[in-house]
């Protein structure tokens, strides 16, 4: 047998390999009491080890080398504790909060993951997309209380709003009582979900959230953050808008009231800003020369605190300040029970985002630093973060990337630096939390505002993201924008939904692709794609590369029938029409086939007949080998999609033939009853399987048997 360029081909015995027997499967109360036995039966070794896994710190403290890592964890222990103080402070507001409450959540979630966090590095504690989302929460929930905004009682409340306290009638709730009794039961829920998560082991949830969702999704909550803190920055006093657009309901207000502006709110702003930004710019340059960031927002707090103390900004200027910020510790109260209905889808986005940010974070640094972490035990550590402070009068706190980044170029080495920096805010919250009465709130959003300089700056990266992977970068944008634009909570479900169509998308556009082989060696590739390669007369090998499944089985068939140049369906319903209008002119008697017609007209015509279809169709291909490398399942209409291709193709004498099967696709084909429906059994009863392009070929040129497939059975 020849080849197309006539060279004698190599003809060999196909490849066949024996399949390895699958295991039967097992009922499912043998499975279940496996399962059982397994998870509920206990050891001294089990025992230990569930422990240690469950409390990380515990395995690595007793392995502490204490000369090499102490002097590490110290140093960034302590300046990201001093880099927490004003930032904690700054936060609050964000989340609507008192700034007390800030430092509360700072210190309890430092302590926390250092006990129950498996990465070394990551800082938890204030983040501000989560605070973003938190303040969102508290203040739709503070309108529907009645309270006023920026006031200190409710305004339909003649009773008393409580504390929290459910079955409490003794103890009334101001506004910023109730603010933190909300911000707690978020805070709670949130920390519900995670554990839960955790319990079912779900860690695996993060990788469905791809890097381009989340970097979109927090430049788009930066873009609302920024507008949110532009009010402060002009000391103006106008509520936060609920609801979507805020974006835009806001940057209206702004406008309708920005002849109210403060004018010593926005020098104090202006001056802090030409301070910060450029000494951020210096810490970021000089970051590798420089042992630990200096940290300019304490120096600009201290400052701004003793100008406005002494300027009396407040009572002169109206300027708006922190206010009074306690000292210890409030007794610890329980959320809120019946507000967790009104906060619960509230709750689950910011779980999800909480622990993928987290987790996240954790195994880049992880991996830069060549250790392994535990998605399950980071979601029930950031659970814990948010569960025990919740007692506490916390919010919700996550990993936050800028204090990570600080935290392990200052040279830390474990989560004993967690525990360094509680300390320094612990000093904070019993002794010098009171000297920042006078700190102007406009402060306080510069340090906001100029911390979101990394967020915005993925702007600069667009050109490049575009560039380099056009989906990702549609992904991003469109997350942005809904984040920004629309509303922050259903900007990260419409960045998920928006992937998944993406990869469904994918799988839609993948077209069948006509092979040839290469002159030298026996390898198929895209003719479309490289010169020199050759085709097989009479033979046509195409590859499809993607899932076949009931999404794309008619693109499928579709895009085979355009690509071999012969759609059977069409090509079979001309013949059957052609024949039937020459069976009514009388031009080929009914009945009787063509090649016994007795007269010399009834010949002639059916030469004619021959010749015409020849003319209309002529079909130079008689095989088909699909290459199933690329198809990486089946369902059941995609197996009958397979079944259908066959069918059509042999009703008008062209075979189809499969090769390269995984052994996914060749049991689906064996389910789905692709073997059973092979009638004719000419093959014999052997299961021939082509595990080559090359085998398939070689079989439908050297046997003349109009059979062949993936796997023939009798």
């Amino acid at each position: 047998m020849l080849h197309e360029d006539g060279a004698e081909a190599h003809l060999q015995e196909p490849l066949i390999l024996e399949r390895v027997e699958k295991e039967p499967e097992k009922k499912w109360y043998t499975v279940v009491s496996e399962r059982a036995k397994k998870h509920c039966s206990c050891s001294p070794q089990k025992a230990k080890s569930k422990i240690l896994g469950f409390v990380p710190i515990l395995k690595w403290l007793p392995h502490y080398k204490l000369r090499e890592w102490i002097l590490g964890d110290i140093m960034s222990g302590i300046i990201v504790g001093i880099l927490l103080v004003p930032q904690s402070i700054a936060y609050s507001l964000l989340a609507s909060q008192d700034p007390i409450y800030g430092l509360y959540t700072s210190f309890f979630s430092s302590i926390i993951y250092a006990i129950l966090g498996s990465s070394r590095h990551i800082s938890v504690g204030i983040f501000g997309v989560l605070c973003l989302l938190v303040g969102q929460v508290v203040d739709r929930e503070l309108a529907l209380a009645g309270y006023l905004p920026e006031s200190g009682t409710g305004i339909n409340n003649t009773e008393s709003l409580l504390a929290g306290q459910e079955n409490s009638s003794a103890v009334a709730c101001d506004r910023s009582c109730y603010a933190i009794t909300v911000g707690a039961t978020v805070t709670f829920t949130a920390g519900i979900y995670q554990v839960l998560m955790g319990l079912l082991q779900v860690g695996f949830v993060s990788v469905y959230l791809s890097d381009s969702l989340l970097s979109g999704f927090a430049t788009g909550a930066s873009l609302t953050i920024l507008t949110s803190q532009l009010k402060y920055l002009l000391g103006l006093k106008i509520p936060r808008p609920q609801g979507w657009f805020t974006l835009f309901k806001t940057w209206y207000g702004l406008f309708a009231n920005l002849a109210q502006t403060n004018i010593c709110d926005l020098i104090t702003s202006l001056v802090c800003l030409a301070v910060l930004i450029p000494a951020k710019e210096l810490n970021d340059r000089f970051k590798s020369k420089l042992k630990a960031p200096i940290p300019f927002e304490l120096f600009v707090v201290i400052v701004a605190t003793l100008a406005s103390h002494f300027g009396h900004f407040n009572s002169e200027y109206g300027s708006g300040v922190a206010g009074d910020i306690p000292t210890g510790f409030l007794p610890p109260q329980l959320p809120a029970w019946k507000l967790i209905p009104n906060v619960a889808v509230d709750a689950f986005s910011i779980a999800i985002v909480g622990f993928a940010i987290t987790v996240s974070l954790s195994e880049m640094f992880a991996k830069k630093h060549g250790y392994t972490v535990d998605a399950n035990q980071e979601m029930y550590a950031i659970g814990f973060c948010n569960i025990l402070p919740s007692f506490f009068r916390c919010f919700t706190t996550s990993a936050a990337l800028t204090k990570t980044l600080v935290k392990e170029s200052t040279g830390c080495q474990t989560q004993m630096s967690g525990l360094v920096t509680a300390v320094v805010l612990l000093l904070v919250l019993l002794v010098i939390a009171p000297l920042f009465y006078s700190l102007q709130k406009c402060v306080l959003a510069v340090i906001i505002v100029v911390n979101l300089r990394g967020a915005l700056r993925k702007f600069r990266d667009l050109p490049r993201m575009w560039h380099v992977n056009r989906i990702d970068a549609a992904i991003w944008l469109i997350t942005m924008a809904t984040s920004a634009l629309v509303n922050t909570e259903l900007g990260l479900l419409v960045g998920v939904l928006v992937s998944a169509f993406f990869v469904l998308g994918r799988t839609q556009q993948a077209q069948v692709l006509e092979l040839g082989r290469t002159p030298t060696r026996e390898h198929y590739e895209n003719v479309s794609s490289y010169h020199g390669l050759r085709t097989h007369s009479g033979v046509a090998v195409f590859r499809y590369g993607a899932p076949l499944y009931y999404a794309n089985q008619r693109l499928f068939k579709k895009s085979l029938y355009k690509c071999a140049a012969l759609n059977p369906v069409r090509e079979k319903a001309q013949r059957l029409k052609f024949k039937n209008k020459k069976q009514e002119a009388g031009e080929m008697p009914k009945g009787k086939s063509e090649d016994k017609l007795s007269t010399k007209n009834e010949a002639e015509a059916a030469a004619s007949v021959t010749v015409m279809l020849e003319e209309r169709s002529p079909i130079a291909v008689r095989s088909v080998v699909i290459d199933c490398s690329g198809v990486l399942f089946l369902d059941t209409a995609g197996v009958n999609a397979l079944k259908e291709v066959r069918k059509d193709y042999r009703e008008v004498a062209v075979e189809v033939l499969l090769a390269q099967c995984n052994t996914s696709v060749l049991e689906s084909l064996e389910r789905g009853g692709y073997y059973d429906s092979e009638k004719d059994g000419e093959v014999g009863k052997n299961n021939l399987i082509f595990f080559t392009i090359t085998d398939a070929v070689n079989y439908v040129q050297s046997l003349n048997v109009p059979n062949g497939d993936c796997g023939n059975k009798s």
